[in-house]
């Protein structure tokens, strides 16, 4: 089958892949694979198997990633999405994420983050401890990227919207581990999405590797020695990959290349493609999409030699003032230790902060932290990101729906819901409204009607 590729892709495709083109060609005629990423924040891999709607098939490198059939089931119209409790992903570009060595307590800087695939793994493997800094430079892509961790119940986090240089001076060797997954000319995703070849034509594999090699120098200097960087992406250009790899080492000879925990589908990195033939590029990793079930990528694991670091500039707390009496009253409703001078309120918003996050005055952010909500006129009005960084148990009055009522669906559209049935007292005030014990949304009590407060931009579509 004619698959309408630019010849010039196709001429440097066999000489790559040499007696593996036909094969790789052959796959075009196969059909996408369609991937699900579990939270792992939010249900354990075991839980969610027993709750899953739909039939799901193991991603076999990915401990939390499972394939669906993408033609008979749809996952984004259920309320387990809704609950956050999983993202849709492409099954290769889940690889990224989880062979970048994060633990909880990490400082991780996510360079080029949006829509969020990468960077929601990347907080839900953070557990809630210490910070995840989520970078796009397109602010209206960053917006989407703020939703999609927010429904995660990610709350220990920066997102920002900044080119990576301006972000070396406030961020000076101060994050543990750092994800770049590059912009870049997208060759990896020519079957899964045709329009990628014209974009190609556009800006090839030139253009985009004069921009990583300026984006992984510049994160370069923002890990801290010792400290671990993952670059990916979705593309075989050699200029792109095993090259920019090669810069980087001769630009910074402290950073060597890591073994990256393999499986059989697996294609080792190409030094033949340098210049230099740099043996060490053999541990970087090639995925082709005729050799297992997912996309192209490419991933390079390095670690930054050991020598005199030093932390990011802390911001001055000042922050230990006495909290708003509606404030303090809300919190009574939530059993989870808080620690007071890490509640920021700046004009209206409360905020609860990572630690030891630099000053950022001078770069653009979309949000600092954990939004909790806003202090109206002598009330408090918690947020949606805070329904969702909640366990239903840390919430003193719940509203425990099971999926199979439709008053699911209706909290979900932004309806007004009858609660008589399941509200035992008629205490009025906040209430978290859950789906089989994960949470949706707020909702305030009137007279045993729940007075809905899903945010509107989040709210079930119809079509």
């Amino acid at each position: 089958m004619n698959q309408n590729l630019p010849e010039a892709f196709e001429a440097k495709m066999r000489n790559l892949l040499g007696g593996e083109y036909d094969s790789y060609i052959n796959c075009f005629d196969e059909p996408r694979h369609y991937g699900l990423r579990v939270n792992t924040a939010k249900i354990s891999v075991e839980d969610f198997l027993k709750i899953a709607p739909w039939p799901l098939d193991p991603v076999p490198w990915i401990h939390n990633g499972f394939y669906y059939d993408g033609e008979a089931c749809q996952p984004a119209k259920h309320p387990y999405y809704f609950a956050g409790l999983y993202y849709l992903q492409e099954p290769s570009a889940m690889t990224p994420a989880d062979r970048l060595p994060v633990e909880p307590g990490d400082r991780v800087l996510d360079v080029c983050a949006a829509p969020g695939g990468k960077a929601t793994e990347l907080g839900a493997r953070l557990q809630g401890a210490g910070v995840l800094a989520a970078n796009d430079l397109s602010s209206s892509r960053a917006k989407g990227l703020l939703k999609n961790l927010e429904l995660f119940g990610i709350g220990n986090m920066l997102v920002l919207s900044e080119e990576p240089g301006k972000l070396v001076p406030y961020f000076s060797e101060y994050f543990d581990k750092i994800l770049i997954d590059a912009p870049c000319s997208g060759e990896g995703m020519f079957r899964k999405d045709r329009k990628m070849i014209r974009a190609w034509e556009e800006h090839g594999p030139e253009y985009f590797a004069k921009i990583q090699k300026s984006i992984i120098t510049q994160a370069a200097q923002m890990l801290r020695p010792g400290g671990m960087m993952l670059y990916s992406t979705c593309t075989f250009s050699p200029e792109e990959n095993e090259q920019t790899i090669e810069y980087l080492l001769e630009q910074y000879p402290q950073f060597h290349v890591c073994e990256i925990e393999g499986y059989e589908g697996f294609a080792s990195g190409m030094p033949e493609v340098t210049a230099s033939g740099n043996e060490e590029l053999r541990k970087t990793v090639r995925i082709f999409p005729h050799r297992m079930k997912g996309e192209g990528h490419f991933l390079a694991l390095l670690q930054k030699g050991e020598g005199e670091g030093h932390a990011g500039r802390l911001s001055s707390s000042g922050r230990g003032k006495k909290l708003p009496e509606e404030l303090e009253e809300f919190l009574k409703d939530i059993d989870r230790e808080m620690d007071p001078d890490r509640i920021d309120i700046r004009g209206d918003k409360v905020y609860y902060m990572p630690a030891g996050i630099p000053s950022l005055k001078g770069i653009r952010f979309l949000r600092t932290g954990l939004l909790m909500g806003e202090l109206k006129k002598n009330r408090f009005e918690p947020s949606q990101a805070l329904a969702m960084n909640l366990k239903m148990e840390e919430y003193r009055r719940i509203l425990n729906l099971s999926v199979s009522d439709d008053r699911v669906i209706k909290y979900l559209k932004g309806e007004t819901i009858d609660v008589e049935d399941l509200v035992s007292s008629r205490e009025k005030g906040w209430y978290l409204v859950c789906v089989d014990g994960y949470p949706l949304g707020f909702g305030k009590l009137v007279n045993q009607m729940l007075k809905n407060k899903y945010l509107p931009g989040w709210r079930w579509q119809s079509s």
